[in-house]
């Protein structure tokens, strides 16, 4: 009976996990290799960096993720919130960041650019940071 009880509570905490957070989609490789309270961070995370809250949107870039596809998946996440919240709002949040702080920030974008779907019609949307965002890329080559 406890088995049940553990395996039922399992299947539950489980598929409260959410994919999709406010539009965002958290794609498959990150989202399955998630805890119930990473994804949980993650998705307070989004909710902030929609509102344009640098702090969150630092802690994305860091948010632990496992490294290869997950990384991708990553960048994909920050690429939808900076067409979400628009080019010129991300670059003005990266010239408050320290520029310490900006390491890493290219990789993940260019990557969400070229592997993510942002266009949201079933493809890659092969993308390059330089002609897409061309602030973006002034500001993290400084």
């Amino acid at each position: 009976m406890k088995k049940i009880l553990l395996l039922f509570l399992t299947i539950i905490l489980v598929s409260c996990k959410k994919e999709k957070v406010d539009g965002i989609i958290i794609g498959d490789t990150l989202f399955v290799h998630q805890s119930l309270t990473e994804n949980r961070k993650m998705e307070n995370l989004i909710y902030k960096a929609l509102k344009k809250e640098k702090k969150a949107i630092v802690e994305l870039k860091n948010f632990p993720n496992g490294g290869a596809a997950s990384s991708y998946d990553l960048g994909y996440v920050l690429t939808q919130i900076i067409y979400r919240i628009g080019e010129t709002n991300f670059a003005d949040i990266l010239r408050e960041i320290p520029k310490s702080e900006r390491n890493g920030f290219d990789g993940l974008i260019a990557v969400g650019l070229e592997y993510g779907d942002n266009d949201y019609d079933g493809k890659m949307d092969n993308k390059r940071m330089e002609t897409e965002f061309p602030k973006l890329t002034e500001i993290l080559n400084e």
